[in-house]
């Protein structure tokens, strides 16, 4: 028993040191964990200071930069305001002195108006006074000269107009002196250049021919039985026949010149051979268009021969030979291409051009007006366009389609074919114009004339190539009469239209007359 209690006293004894041992480990558990603790919290105590100590830190440097700036910011702006202020005090100060500068100068301004004005009425005055004089010295020296002053302003004038009028005149005359003097050294370029003015009166172009007969009898034969003849004539030749009253003549009227020759010469035939019917008509016609297409061959070989051009298209031979037959404005076109033809040769070689080229140019510059039917094209046009088709250089037909100015020359050979056609069309007789409008002229020549003061009577001669004036000497000086003749020839340019030029010459003459007794 004593033993189980010993036992069991042991082992409440082991018990209860044991608890006391666990107690006590468990204790110093808890204090080492209590320790632990302290420490990690007095070690985050120290961490949260170090971070709130850094954070704080930051914070005042970033407010104390942020603060330099916002102070950087504020000086930058009151130094602006400053500079503002001081630049609107200095524009103040400025507009003050300024002001006071302008009342100063109003001030100054309004005593000269007055004293201006106090002149002006003195100035005003004296004047009146002057006007008062000079009135008086007027009526003075009207009453010495016996003239008022505007007859006194008149002769003055006219005195001075004299004078004027005659330096004028004296310049002209040495001005046209001196390019007589030039005119040979400038030819050249005077003809390239300018040579290019020239007004031509249209005329009509002739469109009849005229047969004449044997007798009146024969006139019968030609119209036939009902007219057949006549009308078998019209229809195959396509010329009309007119058979009036007119003594021994038949015309024929055609704006074919062609087809016109080749009427006359079968009618010719028919006339001589006498017998006349349709069939022997148009087997003469027949006969006669044959004829005449070799003579137009013929005629354009040896116009080519004689002009020495060389390598030409048959067919341009061909219209080289029909111009034989056509005409513009009265001018037969052969002989005026054959015309413009030599004078280019001489032009190009005093120009020193190519000489062949404008020979050939001048011959075919008028092509264009052998065309078989009418055409929108001018004459000009279609020339160069037959050229171009026919091979011809492309100088020549510039020069073709130029000559009228209908396109822009390209070559030195456009305008000497140019001035060339111009110098043959106002050679005085080489065209035709009617009479009315031939004799219309002449008397507006001399009706231009005997406008002008002092002309006593005027003569247009030389088929109105030049015209003769005789002046009265007593009424005109030699001065005056040099002035008239100068007067008359602007008038004449400016209000007639003449092809070439006309001479005005001025005729003062002085007879005195004695009688011995």
């Amino acid at each position: 028993m004593e033993i189980l209690l010993y036992g069991l006293f042991g082992t409440v004894l082991g018990f209860v040191f044991g608890f006391l041992t666990h107690k006590s480990k468990q204790s110093k558990k808890i204090e080492n964990a209590q320790r632990f603790a302290e420490k990690i919290i007095e070690n985050s105590k120290r961490e949260g200071e170090a971070i709130k100590r850094e954070k704080i830190f930051r914070a005042k440097e970033k407010f104390l930069e942020l603060k330099s700036e916002h102070d950087l910011d504020l000086l930058n702006k009151e130094k602006k305001i400053n500079n503002a202020c001081k630049r609107i005090k200095n524009k103040e100060d400025s507009l003050k002195n300024e002001f006071k500068r302008n009342k100063r100068l109003n001030q100054k301004l309004q005593d000269q108006i007055k004293a201006l004005d106090l002149k002006d009425e003195v100035l005003m005055e004296k004047e009146r006074e002057l006007e008062k004089i000079k009135q008086k010295q007027v009526l003075s020296l009207e009453k010495v000269s016996g003239l008022s002053v505007d007859n006194a302003k008149k002769e003055l004038l006219e005195a001075l107009k004299i004078d004027v009028k005659g330096e004028a005149m004296a310049f002209i005359q040495n001005t046209i002196e001196e390019s007589k003097l030039t005119a040979q050294t400038e030819a050249k370029n005077i003809v390239i250049n300018t040579i290019q003015r020239i007004g031509v009166e249209e005329a009509i172009e002739n469109c009849v021919s005229t047969f004449n007969l044997e007798n009146d009898e024969i006139k019968g034969k030609i119209i036939g039985r009902e007219g057949r003849n006549i009308r078998a004539f019209e229809a195959v030749t396509g010329v009309e026949l007119i058979v009036d009253d007119t003594p021994e003549t038949v015309i024929l009227s055609c704006f074919d010149p062609l087809r016109r020759e080749i009427a006359k010469l079968s009618l010719q035939k028919l006339v001589s051979d006498g017998r006349i019917h349709p069939a022997r008509i148009e087997n003469i016609v027949q006969k006669t268009n044959k004829e005449i297409g070799e003579e137009i061959i013929q005629v354009g070989r040896q116009t080519i021969i004689e002009l020495g051009i060389k390598s030409i298209h048959p067919e341009l031979v061909r219209i080289i030979g029909k111009m034989k037959f056509r005409s513009s404005y009265g001018q037969n076109l052969l002989r005026h291409s054959k015309e413009v033809a030599k004078l280019c040769s001489v032009m190009a070689t005093n120009m020193g051009l190519n000489t062949k080229t404008a020979k050939r140019a001048g011959l075919l510059h008028d092509i264009g007006k052998v065309a078989k039917e009418e055409h929108e094209k001018t004459h000009a046009l279609l020339g160069m366009e037959w050229a171009k088709k026919y091979g011809e250089k492309a100088d020549v037909q510039n020069a073709i389609g130029a000559h009228h100015d209908e396109i822009e020359m390209t070559s030195l050979i456009s305008p000497i074919v140019q001035v060339c056609d111009a110098i043959s069309g106002a050679r005085p007789g080489s065209r035709r114009q009617a009479s009315e409008s031939y004799i219309k002229r002449l008397k507006d020549l001399e009706k231009v004339a005997l406008s002008f003061k002092g002309v006593r009577s005027a003569y247009a001669i030389q088929a109105g190539r030049e015209l003769r004036v005789i002046v009265d000497s007593e009424q005109m000086n030699d001065d005056r009469t040099a002035e008239l003749s100068y007067d008359l020839s602007k008038k004449i340019q400016t209000e007639m239209s003449y092809p070439g030029h006309i001479k005005v010459t001025a005729i003062r003459e002085t007879r005195v007359v004695n009688v011995a007794r």
